[in-house]
């Protein structure tokens, strides 16, 4: 091979490990669904309900009392509810109450692969409207 040659080569298998090296980057900062821990979790979510045009923002805080868990509200379109949630092995638990004492609703799902924890998916029973499948979605 010639100097000239090996020169001119050395640009483009430069630019082929970058890429190659931010690809397994990329595949290593997001976490598989059992990987997920429930502070990544916190945060401002949307929730859609089959069927139901409105949806509901949530928001996830740390617990106050018990370290591993989510505690914070839901809001449907004025209406706010009292919530608090687990994370388990990529399952996810939140349990939805509208005066703070007793559980209206029970959502189980799980976190979907491929989201980075940014998607969750399952059903929500009880409540005002029985059960529905949903989407929870992280906001930015």
């Amino acid at each position: 091979m010639t100097p000239a040659l090996s020169r001119a080569s050395t640009p483009t298998l430069l630019v082929s490990l970058l890429l190659a090296a931010g690809a397994q980057a990329a595949e290593a900062s997001c976490p598989k669904p059992a990987e997920v821990t429930p502070q990544q979790l916190v945060g401002l979510w949307r929730a859609e309900f089959a069927g139901q045009a409105p949806g509901a923002t949530l928001l996830l805080q740390p617990h106050r009392e018990y370290a591993q868990s989510l505690s914070g509200e839901i809001n449907r379109d004025g209406t706010r509810a009292r919530v608090a949630a687990d994370l388990e092995e990529g399952e996810f638990t939140l349990e939805e109450s509208a005066d703070g004492l007793r559980i209206n609703a029970t959502w189980l799902g799980d976190v979907v692969e491929g989201s980075c924890g940014q998607e969750i998916r399952g059903r929500r029973e009880g409540g005002w409207d029985g059960t529905l499948p949903f989407v929870l979605r992280k906001l930015p």
